[in-house]
C-alpha cells in the first residue's frame, strides 16, 4: 500500500490557464472548426478526465510497476492485470478520438484540451499512457502523407482507438543517427513492399491491448542515398487486411529503470508487408510530424510528473512534524514540533516547485494553442505566425518540461526524507519513471541544438523577435496594476537580455564550435524568459479576478511572486555566457 500517494487533478488552475491567461475562447472562435466550443463544455471534458485517470489509471499505477510486462513464448506481450481493461474503458468512452480529425470518426477538439487531459493521464499512470500516446502523431502522419486507399483503411481505427500504434525508428547501432539505419525494404509488382530488419526501444511494439498494432518503420529502398536523405517510411501491420499475422517478432522485452509496465521492444521484420507513407526517400520529412507531436507529448509527461510529485510532496509536508521552527510562535496544544512545510528549506523546494509547474502549464498550453491556430485559424497569416511559435516552443518544452519532471521529483523525494527512499511512498516510482523523458523522442541535448541551429539561427532569429514582442506587449499590459509592475520590469529586464544574446549568437553563426558550446546556455536562458512571461501574465490574470476565492488568487499572486525574486535570477549566468562568447571546449583524453 501505498501511503499518502494521490492525485486530484489541477482543474481550478487549468481553467484559470485556459480563461484567464491564454483566453482561449476566443481564440477558437476564430477558428470555424472549434468555433462552437465554450468554456464550460471545455471544462467538463477536463473534469472527465480527471476522474478516468483518478478512478482507472492510478490504482494500476503502482501495481503496473511491480508486475511489469511479460515476453510470452509466441512472441507475444502481456500486459500488467488491469491494462486491457483500462484500455477497453478508454476507446469505449472515446478518448482516442478527442483530437481527431472528424473525416475519420474523431471529435475534433483543440490539441490545447487534448494536452490538458494527456498530462492528467501521464500524472496517473505514464506507463499506461505510453501505449495510446503516439496514435494523434500516427494519425496526423498518415493523414498528411499517405495515400487515399491507405488512409481509409487504417485512419478510422487508429482515430477510434480500436487499433494502436508504433513508432520504428532506432536501431542498435543508429540512435539519434538516424542516417546510419540499415532496415530495407524491397518494393513489389503489388506496390507493396517487403520490409526486412530489426529495431530497438520501440514503445508498444508488441502487446495485448489493441487489435491491431500499426508500425510505421523507417527503412531504406534499394539503390537509396546514404544518410537521412536515404529513408523512406513503410506502414507495416501486425495483422493484414486479410486477418493473417505479419512477419514481424518481439524478441525481447528490455529491463528498465523504470516505466516497467510499458512494453519496449526490440522488434524483427522479416520480410514483412507493408506499404510506402509519402514519397520514397522523404521518410525523415513524413515522421517529423509523428516526432513533433510526441515531443510535445513527452514534455507534458514530465509536467505531469512535476505536478504529481510536487502535490504529494506538499501533502506530506503538511502532515510531518519535525523539529521547532526557530522564532516561530509555539504551535497549538503545546506540540513539540511544527509541519517540515513550515521550514524555510522546505518552502523554498515547494514554492519552487509549484512556481515551475504552474508555469509549464501556461508555456504547454500556449504552445498547444499556437498547433490549433496554425491548423484551424480563418487567417493565413495567423496560421504561419503561429507554427512558428509553435516550432519554436517545441524543443523548449520537451526539454525542459521533462527536465522538470525528474528534477521535480528528486526534489519531492528530498522532502520525503529517507521515506521517500521507500516503495511504499510512491515518489521513488516518479523519479525512475520520468527519467526517460530527457533521453528519448530526441534527447535534451539534441533539443538543444534544434533549438539553437534551426528555430534561432535557421530564420536569422525572427521567430524569437516576434516572441519578445509578445513579451513585451505583456509587460506593458502589467503596467497598469500595481502589483503588476515588478512582474513588467521583469519580463523587460528577460527581453532585453534576449535581444543582445540573440545579436551575439547571429555574429557567431559562422562558427559552428562557438554556438554549439552555448546551445544548452541558449535553452536555459530562452526558458526563463518563457517562464518570465507566464509568472506576469498568471499574475495579471490573478489581480483581474472579482469573484471567487480571494485566498487562491493571493496564493497565486505569491507563488509568482516568489518565482519572479528568488528563481527568474538564474537566467543571469546563461544570458551572461552567450553574450560574453564562448571560449572553445577543450578535446576530451583519449581513452587508454
Amino acid at each position: 500500500m501505498r501511503m499518502s500517494w494521490n492525485y486530484e487533478a489541477p482543474l481550478r488552475d487549468m481553467r484559470f490557464v485556459l480563461e484567464h491567461v491564454l483566453d482561449a475562447p476566443a481564440a477558437w472562435a476564430q477558428c470555424p472548426a472549434h468555433a462552437e466550443l465554450d468554456l464550460d463544455t471545455a471544462c467538463a471534458v477536463l473534469e472527465q478526465g480527471a476522474r478516468f485517470a483518478r478512478e482507472r489509471l492510478l490504482p494500476l499505477n503502482a501495481t503496473g510497476d511491480r508486475q511489469g510486462c511479460r515476453l510470452q513464448p509466441d512472441g507475444g506481450v502481456r500486459t500488467p492485470d488491469g491494462f486491457r481493461d483500462a484500455y477497453e474503458a478508454f476507446v469505449a468512452a472515446a478518448w482516442p478520438a478527442l483530437a481527431g480529425p472528424p473525416r475519420w470518426g474523431g471529435q475534433g477538439l483543440p490539441l490545447l484540451l487534448d494536452g490538458l487531459v494527456r498530462e492528467m493521464f501521464d500524472a496517473c499512470n505514464h506507463a499506461w499512457n505510453m501505449y495510446p500516446d503516439l496514435l494523434h502523431g500516427a494519425v496526423q502522419t498518415l493523414a498528411a502523407h499517405a495515400d487515399d486507399a491507405c488512409r481509409a483503411r487504417y485512419l478510422p481505427a487508429l482515430v477510434s482507438g480500436q487499433w494502436l500504434a508504433a513508432m520504428a525508428l532506432t536501431e542498435p547501432q543508429a540512435g539519434s543517427d538516424l542516417g546510419l539505419l540499415r532496415t530495407r525494404a524491397q518494393p513489389q509488382p503489388d506496390g507493396s513492399l517487403r520490409v526486412r530488419g530489426s529495431k530497438i526501444f520501440i514503445s508498444g511494439g508488441e502487446h495485448d491491448l489493441s487489435e491491431n498494432i500499426v508500425h510505421l518503420v523507417l527503412c531504406r529502398l534499394p539503390d537509396a542515398a546514404r544518410g537521412s536523405r536515404g529513408l523512406s517510411l513503410a506502414l507495416v501491420p501486425k495483422f493484414l487486411p486479410d486477418g493473417s499475422r505479419n512477419a514481424m517478432v518481439c524478441e525481447g522485452l528490455e529491463h528498465k529503470m523504470g516505466l516497467q509496465a510499458s512494453a519496449t521492444c526490440a522488434m524483427r521484420y522479416d520480410d514483412a508487408v507493408g506499404w510506402l507513407v509519402g514519397e520514397p526517400g522523404r521518410g525523415l520529412a513524413a515522421m517529423f510530424v509523428m516526432m513533433n507531436s510526441a515531443r510535445l507529448h513527452v514534455a507534458l509527461q514530465g509536467l505531469g510528473h512535476a505536478e504529481m510529485a510536487t502535490q504529494n510532496a506538499l501533502r506530506y509536508a503538511l502532515e510531518r512534524r519535525q523539529s521547532r521552527v526557530a522564532g516561530a510562535r509555539a504551535a497549538a496544544g503545546g506540540a513539540t514540533a511544527d509541519p517540515i512545510a513550515r521550514h524555510a528549506a522546505m518552502r523554498h523546494v515547494l514554492l519552487g516547485l509549484q512556481a515551475q509547474v504552474e508555469a509549464g502549464r501556461v508555456i504547454a498550453a500556449r504552445a498547444a494553442l499556437a498547433l490549433d491556430l496554425a491548423e484551424q485559424h480563418r487567417d493565413a497569416a495567423v496560421r504561419q505566425a503561429a507554427q512558428a511559435r509553435a516550432a519554436l516552443l517545441t524543443p523548449l518544452l520537451k526539454a525542459q518540461l521533462t527536465r522538470l519532471g525528474f528534477d521535480g521529483a528528486s526534489a519531492a523525494l528530498q522532502v520525503f526524507g529517507g521515506y521517500g527512499y521507500v516503495r511504499e511512498y510512491g515518489i521513488e516510482q516518479s523519479l525512475r519513471d520520468a527519467r526517460i523523458a530527457m533521453i528519448y523522442e530526441g534527447t535534451n541535448e539534441i533539443q538543444a541544438i534544434d533549438l539553437l541551429q534551426r528555430k534561432l539561427l535557421g530564420d536569422r532569429g525572427a521567430a524569437l523577435r516576434a516572441l519578445l514582442q509578445e513579451c513585451l506587449d505583456e509587460a506593458r499590459a502589467c503596467d497598469g496594476p500595481q502589483q503588476a509592475r515588478p512582474f513588467a520590469e521583469a519580463l523587460r529586464g528577460q527581453c532585453d537580455a534576449a535581444a543582445r544574446a540573440l545579436d551575439a549568437l547571429l555574429a557567431l553563426e559562422h562558427e559552428p564550435a562557438a554556438t554549439s558550446a552555448l546551445a544548452q546556455d541558449v535553452m536555459e536562458a530562452l526558458w526563463w524568459l518563457l517562464c518570465a512571461w507566464a509568472f506576469a501574465s498568471s499574475a495579471r490574470a490573478a489581480l483581474g479576478l472579482h469573484d471567487g476565492d480571494a485566498r487562491w488568487r493571493q496564493a497565486k499572486l505569491e507563488r509568482m511572486g516568489y518565482a519572479r525574486d528568488w528563481l527568474l535570477p538564474r537566467a543571469s549566468l546563461h544570458w551572461q555566457r552567450i553574450t560574453a562568447g564562448a571560449a572553445l571546449l577543450p578535446e576530451l583524453p583519449a581513452a587508454q
